[in-house]
């Protein structure tokens, strides 16, 4: 079989591996669809992690059953199937109260050392991934790239489940990339009015086919004036910050109208975590300002049902598609900004 490699910084080779035989306990996949995910591109600009020379890479995973070990729990030859990543270690503080995105232990496929991720022919699923991992049949009649979406479309529905986000709010997304476009999607679907901030006019003119009631140009005007007057002076309900940028996070504040609600949403690069807030403005508008970090695995279900039924308009997200081969132009197309979300398609001829 053919895999796609992370091995040096900014470098994705395709080796050819032996096929894979299912472990007692698990299955072996065959790929069919795989996303390119933000946190997949900055792993690619910073190479392996420390004390990995290589990793298969890849989390947002769609495929078929074509193998399976005689005490393999839940699936079988011929299953369609749809990953997230997490594995949770079931034993933790955070595990014992049902909150397995906080796992003390978290692994992830395609991000952890040792943990293969599905930009590949094929992968394994062990007994582990299947018992406490994240692994849904999909529904009947759904493509497999849609299916692939569920993955960053579970942590946009646990964002919004998170704040409550309803009928009548004004929310502002920060951001549009893929992320950006699903949490747009996704209010709108839950009766919000939604605003988006961008300064890259490509990103601008791709996020308007999801239908935000304006789209503002950080480049040319202050985005913070501008929700202001969107808002009659009051505010912004909720804004959410889907990019990796301290300075957004710090206007987010300013957004939002006495006890709005500020989503950190995109994490900061590991080399400069820090952020500044208006403390006053937080205190005296008692705002409220909370994390946003991965889902539960009822989201991934949920994602799925939502994606097959139309509720969230997933096609529109993807715009480019890749054979195996071509796993190192996928990266480079977006990482550009030229695209939405990319996807890798392991079967394609190539």
């Amino acid at each position: 079989m053919k895999a796609a490699l992370l091995t040096d910084v900014r470098t994705i080779e395709v080796r050819e591996l032996p096929d894979l035989t299912p472990p007692d306990d698990g299955l072996v996949l065959r790929v069919e669809a795989c996303g390119v995910c933000g946190s997949d591109l900055r792993r690619w600009r910073e190479g392996p992690p420390p004390g990995a020379a290589v990793i298969q890479p890849g989390h947002e995973i769609a495929g078929v059953v074509i193998a399976s070990g005689a005490h393999a729990p839940r699936f079988t030859v011929g299953d369609r199937l749809a990953l997230a990543p997490d594995i949770r270690c079931g034993r933790c503080y955070y595990c014992r109260r049902n909150l397995f995105n906080l796992c003390d232990h978290l692994r992830h496929l395609g991000i952890t050392p040792g943990y293969a991720g599905g930009l590949a022919e094929q992968m394994i699923l062990t007994g582990e991934v299947l018992t406490r991992g994240i692994v849904h049949p999909m529904p009947a009649g759904m493509s497999y790239a849609l299916a692939a979406l569920a993955e960053p479309c579970a942590s946009v529905l646990a964002a919004h489940d998170r704040i409550g986000t309803g009928p009548g709010d004004t929310v502002v997304v920060i951001g549009a990339g893929p992320i950006g476009a699903l949490l747009v999607d996704v209010a709108r679907a839950r009766g919000a009015t939604v605003y988006v901030v961008q300064r890259s006019a490509r990103r601008r003119e791709l996020i308007r086919q999801f239908g935000p009631a304006a789209v503002i140009d950080a480049a040319q005007e202050d985005p913070v004036d501008r929700v202001r007057d969107l808002t009659d002076g009051l505010g912004a309900d909720v804004a959410i910050c889907a990019n990796p940028s301290a300075a957004t996070q710090a206007q987010a504040v300013h957004m939002v109208r006495k006890r709005g609600k500020v989503v950190l949403f995109g994490g900061l690069p590991r080399s400069h975590p820090l952020t500044t807030l208006d403390g006053n403005r937080i205190h005296y508008g008692e705002i409220e300002v909370s994390g946003s970090f991965s889902y539960q695995p009822e989201h991934h279900a949920a994602a799925l049902a939502m994606l097959a039924g139309g509720e969230i308009a997933g096609g529109a997200l993807i715009t480019h598609s890749f054979p195996l081969r071509a796993a190192a132009d996928a990266y480079r197309i977006a990482d550009s900004g030229e695209a939405l979300k990319v996807m890798v398609m392991p079967q394609l001829p190539g």
